[in-house]
């Protein structure tokens, strides 16, 4: 029971955090956000003016708005559990 207590025992067993690979996790996840409420106002505001002749070049701009959403936070969502659990060890087959 005492080994349990001791300071190096515990110092050996604790992860340590990425905060780099935080802090990364944590901006992608901002741009994202950020690109969640711009992305649906551009495709909106093209939707409402479909005679216009921008009108695809409108709403191909949204749409890019919206696919970055998804592809910064799931590359927010991956570096954050990165930090927490450390890398990703790939396997060879």
């Amino acid at each position: 029971l005492i080994f349990l207590l001791k300071k190096s025992y515990l110092s050996n067993t604790t992860s340590k955090l990425d905060k780099k690979l935080l802090k990364k996790g944590i901006r992608f996840i901002a741009i994202s956000i950020l690109c969640c409420f711009i992305g649906p106002i551009i495709l909106y505001q093209s939707f409402k003016n479909q005679e216009h002749p921008l009108y695809f070049f409108v709403l191909s701009i949204g749409l890019l708005f919206l696919f970055l959403a998804i592809h910064n936070g799931f590359k927010g969502i991956m570096g954050i559990v990165s930090a927490f659990i450390g890398e990703r060890k790939k396997r060879n087959i």
